[in-house]
């Protein structure tokens, strides 16, 4: 979080519409955003970045909440505008049915997970981001990018925390593999086929 203890001088600089407050909120969420929504494949990740930050002025005064929520606030409308730009295009979402597997097979998942998360590089997951699902992909970078917990998560993108959970340690341990695998590339293993599978 880069403002700190002058975020709630900013956000009531930005609801009396000062141009400095809105500028320092944009340099601050600009960037991670726009991350958020290439490595998500986004099909125009700038026009959805001036959409999200537009919605963000339009509803700053219905906002309450600490600069965490507000991170979290933001990149929620983000993500409601990646998928509603992905719907226009045509791609139907199947989350719920995904969801569904995922409760029935794996109902809670408990640990580590907040310090492996701390553990990997950005960078390193952004490389090969493309080679675990979706929904993977989806809830980790929330959870990276946006610095959300399961319960921001859960609420972003429709699901229950136990999904978010499920998602966050598959994907973390295919993480882990690939990372593993890039690191060590004379070293075999065993290739995933299909990752949404492995949910």
């Amino acid at each position: 979080m880069t403002l700190g203890e002058r975020f709630n001088e900013v956000l009531i600089a930005a609801r009396r519409g000062e141009d400095s407050a809105w500028a320092e909120i944009y340099h601050d969420l600009a960037g991670p955003i726009l991350g958020y929504l290439r490595a998500q494949r986004s099909p125009d990740p700038d026009d959805l970045l001036g959409e999200t930050m537009l919605q963000v002025v339009r509803d700053l005064r219905r906002f309450e909440g600490d600069e965490a929520g507000f991170r979290s606030w933001v990149f929620t409308i983000a993500h409601r505008r990646l998928l509603d730009a992905r719907r226009s295009r045509g791609r139907k979402p199947s989350e719920a049915r995904e969801t569904t597997l995922l409760e029935a097979s794996l109902p809670s998942v408990e640990g580590a997970e907040p310090e492996a998360l701390a553990e990997l590089e950005l960078d390193d997951v952004l490389g090969v981001l493309d080679r675990i699902t979706e929904s993977q992909r989806e809830v980790l970078l929330l959870r990276l990018l946006a610095d959300m917990d399961v319960a921001q998560t859960a609420e972003a993108t429709g699901r229950t925390p136990d999904a978010v959970k499920a998602l966050s340690k598959r994907g973390l341990d295919r993480l882990r593999t690939l990372l593993g695998d890039r690191a060590h590339p004379d070293t075999s293993s065993p290739t995933e086929p299909d990752g949404r599978s492995h949910g």
